[in-house]
This record gives C-alpha cells, sequence and structure tokens, in this order.
C-alpha cells in the first residue's frame, strides 16, 4: 500500500504489527519488508527520473514492477551489501567483486557479474531485488545497478549458511527453531542476463547515489520498529513469566523487567509518533515522520542484546533443566518432573517446561546466536548510524537557543557571538551534506578504521561534493558525489566535523520536463 493519508499510514502500522506477531518479531525480513520499501519507491518515483528525465525507462519499469508486486503477492528479498574481500581497497568499487555490468547481449539488456550479501529469506523467495544502497565513487557508472529479477534466473546462484532451523524436533522443544529460521545467503551473479524492462537503473550513478536520501529509510524503519517493539514486548513478556514461574520477586529482577518495558515503551512511542506526524510528500503520497523511528532504530540493537541478557540472567541455570516432550511423556520419569520440577504458586512442570524451552530457544539455541548477531548489525551498526545521526542533525535552533538562554543576560551581551544569518543559512545547506558525505565514507569503508582517516570535499564548481578517503600508503580514493547546487565554494571537512569555506554563491534554479508515467499502484 501507498499511504495516502495520516488514517493510511496508521492502518499501515496495525497490518504490520500483525504480520510481526506471527514471528514474535523474529523474522526480519518477512515480505511485508520488501513490499513497504517498493511502495516507498513508487510512491516517490520521479526520484527515479534523474537528471532531465535520462532514466525515465527505469522508472516506468520500477512503477509496473511495484504493480505486480502488489496483485501477485510476490515474496521479495534483496541483497545490497558489498562482499568483504579486502577492507583496505574495498571501498574503491571499480574492480572489486562487487555487480557490475558488461557486454549487452541480444536478450538482455544488461549482463551482470559479480556478489553481494546478504539475501536473507532466499530459499523462500520469488524474486531478488538489487537497488541503491551505499552511495558509489565516481567512475563507477558499471555497477550502478538496480533491478528484480526471479531467483530461478540462469546464472543466479545463493550460497546458504548453515541451517538453525530444528524441523525434526517436537515443536514442544524447539517452538522457534521449527519455524523462524528465515535464512541467509551470499549471492553470486555469474553472468546473468537482465531483461530491459526489469531494469530500473543502468548506470546513472547521479540516482542511484541519491535515492538512499529520498525518503527510503523513512518507510523501512517504520516496518523495523514495528518489527522490533513486537520482539521487545515479546521479551518482556517471557521475561516477567520466567521470574513468576519459580517465585522471583527480588528488586535486582524487577529492575530488569523494567529496564525491558522502557525499550519496548520507546519503541511504541516512536511506532506513535511516526504515524502522528507523518507528511505530505507529493503526489498526495504521505510517509512517516523519520525521526522517532529512527532514533529508535539507534537502540534497537541494546535493546536486543538486553532482552538476551536479561532472559539469561533470570533464567539461570533453570534454562538448562527443562525437560523435552519425550522426558514428560515418558511414563516412568513424569511423577519424579511432576515432584521435582513445577513451579511456584502452583505451576505445573509441563508448564514451566515450555517456559524454559521456549526462552532457551529465544536467547541459546543456533537460532538465537544467529539472530544475535543479526540484530547487532541490522541496518549496519549502532555506532555508524549514531555518528551519522550527529552529522545529519541540521536543526540545532532548540538545543543552541537553550545553551544561550542559560547564560545571565550581561554575559550573553558582553560575550555571545552573534551569527550572521547568512552563516546561519549556510550551515543549515552543509549540515546535512557533510552528513551525507560522512555517511558515504562510513558504508564504503565499512568498519575499515585505517581506510578513514580523512575526507577531501573537492571543488564545487560543478554542482558536485566529491568524498575522498585516505588510505595507508598516502593514495586517495575517490568516494560518494553529492549534487551541491553550488552553495559552496571549495573546502575541507575534518574528522571532527569542523569545516571552512572562503566564499559562497548560489547557482540559478534549473527545471527540466516531468515525463508522464502510469500512476503507482495503491
Amino acid at each position: 500500500m501507498i499511504p495516502r493519508s495520516i488514517d493510511d499510514l496508521k492502518r499501515r502500522n496495525r497490518g504490520l504489527a500483525r504480520i510481526a506477531e506471527a514471528t514474535v518479531g523474529l523474522m526480519g525480513r518477512t515480505p511485508d519488508y520488501m513490499n513497504v520499501k517498493f511502495a516507498s519507491f513508487a510512491g516517490r518515483w520521479r526520484d527515479w527520473l534523474g537528471a532531465d528525465g535520462r532514466n525515465e525507462e527505469g522508472a516506468r519499469n520500477l512503477v509496473a514492477f511495484q504493480k505486480r508486486l502488489a496483485r501477485e503477492d510476490i515474496s521479495l528479498t534483496h541483497t545490497i551489501i558489498h562482499p568483504t574481500i579486502d577492507k583496505s581497497t574495498d571501498a574503491q568499487i571499480v574492480g572489486t567483486a562487487c555487480p557490475s555490468t558488461g557486454p549487452p547481449r541480444p536478450r538482455a539488456a544488461s549482463v551482470v557479474r559479480g556478489a553481494r550479501i546478504l539475501a536473507t529469506l532466499a530459499p523462500f523467495a520469488d524474486e531478488i531485488a538489487v537497488y541503491p544502497a551505499h552511495p558509489l565513487p565516481a567512475g563507477a557508472e558499471a555497477y550502478a545497478l538496480a533491478f528484480s529479477i526471479p531467483v530461478d534466473t540462469p546464472g543466479l546462484i545463493f550460497m546458504c549458511r548453515d541451517s538453525a532451523s530444528a524441523p525434526g524436533a517436537a515443536v514442544f522443544d524447539r517452538p522457534l527453531s521449527t519455524r523462524f529460521d528465515e535464512q541467509d545467503a551470499f549471492v553470486i551473479f555469474d553472468d546473468v542476463e537482465i531483461p530491459r524492462e526489469r531494469l530500473f537503473i543502468d548506470g546513472q550513478i547521479d540516482v542511484y547515489n541519491t535515492l538512499p536520501l529520498t525518503g527510503l529509510r523513512d518507510n523501512l524503519t517504520n516496518q523495523t520498529t514495528i518489527r522490533a517493539l513486537t520482539k521487545l514486548e515479546f521479551a518482556y513478556g517471557l521475561a516477567t513469566r520466567m521470574a513468576d514461574a519459580i517465585g522471583d520477586a527480588s528488586p535486582t529482577t524487577h529492575e530488569m523487567l523494567g529496564e525491558l518495558l522502557d525499550y519496548a515503551e520507546v519503541a511504541r512511542s516512536a511506532v506513535l509518533l511516526s504515524a502522528e506526524h507523518g507528511r505530505d510528500v507529493g503526489d498526495g503520497v504521505w510517509f512517516p515522520t523519520a525521526a522517532p523511528s529512527r532514533r529508535c532504530g539507534r537502540c534497537s540493537p541494546r535493546g536486543s542484546r538486553a532482552s538476551t541478557r536479561i532472559i539469561m540472567l533470570i533464567g539461570s541455570h533453570n534454562l538448562l533443566a527443562a525437560p523435552s516432550r519425550r522426558q514428560l511423556d515418558d511414563a516412568t520419569l513424569r511423577p519424579l518432573i511432576d515432584e521435582f520440577l513445577h513451579g511456584a504458586k502452583g505451576a505445573g512442570a509441563e508448564e514451566r517446561a515450555a517456559l524454559f524451552r521456549l526462552a532457551w530457544d529465544f536467547v541459546g539455541s543456533t537460532l538465537a546466536g544467529r539472530n544475535v548477531l543479526y540484530e547487532r548489525f541490522y541496518l549496519t551498526s549502532a555506532a555508524r548510524n549514531r555518528i551519522t545521526n550527529h552529522l545529519r542533525n541540521a536543526d540545532r535552533a532548540r538545543a543552541y537557543a537553550l545553551v544561550d538562554g542559560s547564560w545571565p543576560p550581561a554575559a550573553r551581551a558582553a560575550d555571545s557571538p552573534r551569527r550572521d544569518p547568512r552563516e546561519e543559512t549556510l550551515m543549515q545547506t552543509l549540515v546535512p551534506m557533510v552528513g551525507g558525505l560522512m555517511l558515504a565514507l562510513l558504508m564504503t569503508t565499512a568498519g575499515a578504521a585505517q581506510a578513514a582517516t580523512f575526507v577531501y570535499v573537492s571543488n564545487a564548481e560543478d554542482g558536485d561534493i566529491g568524498a575522498y578517503a585516505l588510505l595507508p600508503d598516502g593514495s586517495l580514493v575517490p568516494g560518494a558525489r553529492v549534487g551541491a547546487g553550488k552553495p559552496v565554494m571549495p573546502m575541507s571537512v575534518s574528522p571532527t566535523g569542523a569545516f571552512s569555506t572562503p566564499r559562497c554563491g548560489r547557482s540559478p534554479s534549473r527545471s527540466s520536463p516531468t515525463p508522464s508515467i502510469p500512476r503507482p499502484e495503491h
């Protein structure tokens, strides 16, 4: 659904919550995740046109695909992360294992070769999509690709991790592992032919690099926050029931339960605020406001780790002493289990065993270990997200006003520097732009600290600002380029975020005719 009002946003939230409840929030890539993304893409289809409408065909293909996705109930997976081969050179993109296009063939507009990670849900999906996530450096046009193809397309190979499922186990023993392993796969494109009607971007690097900043995250973080809320509520309920089952009413346990509740309520507030403060983004399309869900997303890995820690502390050794279904059904053992392994306040042995086996599958099984790793790096690392959050926060007016207002009037008049209104305007232009460049650098380096020593911003005479990573050998690797609209002349950015500029100017506004494209599916 493409929301057309705040009521639509709230209605979509209720539907997403029902889907998350089916897996108690454990599956991060149920098909609604990609449905929300492509509804976002189609709702802002003009963003796919590119300069002067050069990508009109790709935008048309995208809108047509979103309609089919909605009408035919397609299960869609995706893969957007470049493989890690050598962190000191991976950021260069060109010449790496990232998927790139080769010469077209008679039956295909593009032939793709390379690899990506991580296609979660791949073995259960109908199709796989590739689309922009991390900005590409200049000269990487062959890597600027977006498309969707069936998972049985010749040359498309999925290498799945070891299974964390337990298909032969009793559901009583492994209530989560028997049902909720969504699988993850490394994807290889071995000269895969992409039909023209399936291409959304084919070499238009300007479109590729700007799409992640056009509202995509507003919607996907809304869906992921609803899933996180569901998982946190489940963890809180499970931990509380465990404490009751063994009569644990200690202040320490109550404090831990309160901590879990705090995480859940923060997520709930984010979900409610995102819809309540939704906004019209054009063409009658409404997006949830981004700030609450994005900020909650920064805390989600912490909440996930807290859930595991608290359930382990409350369960303790009892997690390792929960009878299995077979033991409970054994005529000799059952009387002894009923006598020595029942719970507090009249809880029976079977009720207690079911509760603690559920808890073990949630925090101690192979599936649980995979989920801990998955949540830690969900939507990239929390540390990178927090850095990006600060650098892209352009609206600091209230925070600064509170600081300025705390000084005595005389001190303010004598000591406070007065900021030129033109400087304030320039700050509002530069802060999000610099944040975008830092985001590009953090993403492309993917954790290679030695490859992200400095960022240099090039002359903006051409309307672009370019980021460069300084490698240990002193060479510069081109990073992403961001359209600047000529607001600044040459400047440099330091790791602390401080920057300077000698002069500024403004380019005349440019307009281009808007192609007529069929209306996206509602």
